[in-house]
């Protein structure tokens, strides 16, 4: 009798230890997602900023210079459910300008253009990359909760489940493959 209620209260020591060590892991994938989404919000706002500032410098023309301004602006201003959205249109606005090599060539040739170009492309390029870490966290946390020792514990307490942001970051050719 003894033996048998001492390798039950190890049994579920071990268990609460297992459930623990599951608790803490999904803790630090929804803290990851924290940190990627913050990072992901930091590189769209760079992106959007630096094609405002573009926009406004006089460097491209008129209607491409009305076009990047307006997608930057509503990229800045949407809100959280319109995000994705806006985001993708901002990316659709720089392809629809920065389509053709020509382009970039121009913006590099007028003064200040190079450092603006320069800095364009390495926002661009830094968009796809932050959002991928970001669904990656989104994906290995989604796992983790499907589990049915997560569901049947609760072991993900009042967290909202993560959702990956999709949305079209496709840079422009004539901007991705521009040294940084």
């Amino acid at each position: 009798m003894t033996e048998t209620l001492i390798w039950t209260v190890a049994a579920l020591i071990l268990i609460g230890v297992y459930l623990s060590w599951t608790a803490g892991r999904l803790d630090r994938l929804h803290s990851r997602i924290d940190a990627a989404r913050a990072a992901l919000d930091a590189q769209l706002l760079r992106r959007a900023s630096v094609t405002q500032e573009l926009a406004t410098s006089g460097i491209l023309d008129p209607a491409a210079s009305i076009v990047l301004y307006e997608a930057a602006h509503a990229a800045r201003q949407a809100e959280e459910d319109h995000r994705e959205v806006a985001e993708s249109e901002l990316s659709q606005a720089l392809r629809a300008v920065f389509g053709e090599p020509e382009q970039v060539g121009l913006v590099r040739e007028a003064p200040g253009g190079e450092e603006a170009a320069g800095e364009l492309a390495a926002a661009v390029r830094r968009v796809p990359m932050a959002r991928r870490f970001h669904n990656d966290a989104v994906r290995a946390a989604r796992a983790l909760r499907r589990h049915r020792k997560v569901r049947w514990f609760r072991l993900a307490g009042h967290a909202p489940f993560p959702l990956a942001f999709e949305m079209d970051d496709e840079p422009p050719v004539a901007l991705a493959d521009r040294p940084a």
